[in-house]
């Protein structure tokens, strides 16, 4: 008898639509870009191919190298990355998912580009230049002149990687340097000073603790000027050619998000241009961050997606104890509850897309109900992501924890973008400001909450409950992550009710809106119709 014979092993899971998300594409059309549909499905194709696959996890497995000095001494401040890295990226810019859609006048377009991005979800580490090139352009706009320039670049569907002056590129990569040590978060608390020179521009000197992607062609940095807290443009290559004074000090040695330079800079007199006012720093950055925070939830609503489809993938292929692991009730309770939680994040996620298409348009209710609904989402749904990346990975069971399956890399991904942009407590405060300063924003919540009035009971006593804690005005800072918790789930089901299947939102409600409920995955409630929700992630 030979040794070795291999059976009951789930075949790879390559060769399919990523995009293949009945809720990705409803809210696809729903949000109005169902013209886009076409090439979300050329992406879902390129990202579920072997090819595509194979760069994510070379990419990932091949981390990039800080070059600091070349051979003679002189300083470089150069990262080598790994080919399939460039290859992700010059896809990902074809595609149009970095700041095309600031070129596009059709509405939908930052819809249409929102869905690529999910779907688009081979590696996360390149994925942050991609968003923070997204990010930067609105900001940008806040100097006329400096965006003439660089915004048709940013634009660009062309990829070029090359060390050179930014405005004689085909196209640019846009990094954001906000980070300091002292601080962290508190970015008032910032050091590096900027001093005015005669010619218009600045000279920064300090130390930034994170910044990502230094090999992008120019930066958004906060540096303490005269006036207060600024915001400045940081080429890496000067107009005359020679390289700015950015030195990459070394590369953060992170848990996941490998493929992707973080890197420690000191600024030495570094030439930057004023956007903006001075000692409007935060204000003028913060629609960069408002849209870093929208691809935090995209992110992770992705992320969800992949693990799910990947455990479902396992359970239709896998035998144990004498059934397929789909067909058995307790795997099927868990599967079934993942993808609610998916499809729950997915729907948000989009209509936070079309809020932030809408508002760019100039629709101020959709820019108020994007101002603390984000804010929100961005807390709870990331919160949600490393729960959902570990129960898939348990699914799996040992075979899960293994790096070749795939689920190790989403489940160390996940968490950052719970920290990135602001964690749990900082996006759990900044709701609580929101509701303060723009009580229009809580408003526009709650409208759009109660469109769904009377089509559940459960959601309309979680509507009423969520209320009740709103009025109460004591200890609001220590309660503000169950309130934003609160204000996050009866979004998703309103949205789930008026928008899913009967059988995903009955789950939810029966589930998320319930004291009833678990709490673990697979603690549904029996008479749920499993079979419909099983069906949310059939791809195969």
């Amino acid at each position: 008898m030979p040794t070795h014979v291999v059976t009951n092993q789930v075949p790879p899971l390559v060769g399919h639509d990523t995009s293949a998300d009945p809720a990705l594409r409803e809210a696809l059309e729903r949000e109005g870009a169902g013209w886009a549909l076409p090439q979300l499905e050329q992406i879902g194709r390129s990202a579920g191919s072997a090819a595509s696959q194979e760069l994510g996890r070379r990419a990932e497995a091949h981390p990039p190298v800080l070059h600091t000095h070349d051979r003679w001494g002189h300083r470089v401040d150069e990262v080598e990355y790994d080919p399939a890295y460039h290859d992700l990226m010059r896809t990902a810019v074809d595609f149009g998912l970095h700041a095309a859609p600031w070129a596009d006048d059709r509405a939908g377009a930052h819809v249409a580009r929102a869905a690529g991005f999910m779907a688009w979800n081979v590696d996360a580490g390149h994925g942050c230049p991609i968003s923070m090139t997204y990010a930067v352009v609105p900001a940008l706009r806040a100097a006329p002149e400096l965006a003439s320039v660089y915004e048709p670049l940013l634009t660009s569907r062309l990829y070029d990687p090359a060390l050179a002056v930014p405005s004689t590129k085909r196209g640019l990569i846009a990094g954001m340097s906000m980070t300091e040590k002292q601080g962290g978060s508190d970015v008032r608390s910032n050091r590096t000073e900027a001093t005015p020179h005669p010619d218009g521009s600045y000279r920064l000197t300090g130390h930034k603790w994170f910044t990502s992607a230094p090999m992008s062609d120019v930066f958004l940095a906060l540096a303490q000027a005269p006036g207060g807290l600024s915001c400045f443009l940081v080429p890496r290559v000067l107009p005359d050619g020679e390289r700015n004074a950015m030195h990459l000090m070394r590369l953060k040695d992170k848990l996941g998000n490998r493929s992707n330079a973080s890197s420690e800079i000191e600024y030495d007199g570094a030439h930057a241009w004023l956007v903006g006012e001075e000692g409007r720093g935060v204000r003028t950055i913060v629609e960069m961050v408002n849209l870093t925070r929208l691809d935090c939830t995209l992110g992770t609503a992705s992320g969800m997606r992949s693990a799910v489809v990947q455990a479902v993938h396992h359970a239709r292929h896998r035998a144990a104890f004498g059934r397929s692991l789909i067909d058995q009730p307790l795997m099927r309770n868990v599967l079934a509850d993942l993808i609610v939680e998916s499809e729950a994040a997915t729907v948000t996620a989009m209509r936070l897309a079309g809020a932030t298409d809408r508002a760019v348009r100039g629709d101020e209710e959709e820019g108020a109900f994007r101002r603390l609904a984000l804010a929100a989402s961005k807390y709870w749904i990331c919160k949600r992501g490393p729960a959902v990346a570990g129960e898939a990975m348990e699914c799996l069971g040992g075979n899960g924890y293994v790096e070749d399956a795939g689920l190790a890399r989403i489940y160390r991904e996940l968490p950052l973008l719970s920290i990135w942009e602001g964690s749990g407590n900082v996006a759990a405060l900044d709701a609580l400001r929101a509701m303060a300063r723009e009580p229009g924003s809580l408003d526009r919540t709650i409208a759009e909450v109660e469109l769904a009035a009377g089509a559940d009971h459960r959601l309309d006593d979680a509507v009423a409950a969520l209320k009740k804690e709103l009025g109460d005005l004591g200890d609001l800072e220590l309660r503000a992550r169950r309130i934003v918790e609160q204000l996050a789930l009866v979004l998703q089901g309103s949205l789930l009710v008026r928008h899913a299947p009967s059988a995903v939102a009955d789950a939810f409600c029966a589930t998320r809106l319930s004291r009833d409920w678990g709490g673990a995955f697979g603690t549904m409630p029996a008479g749920l119709d499993l079979d419909a929700i099983l069906e949310r992630a059939a791809i195969d």
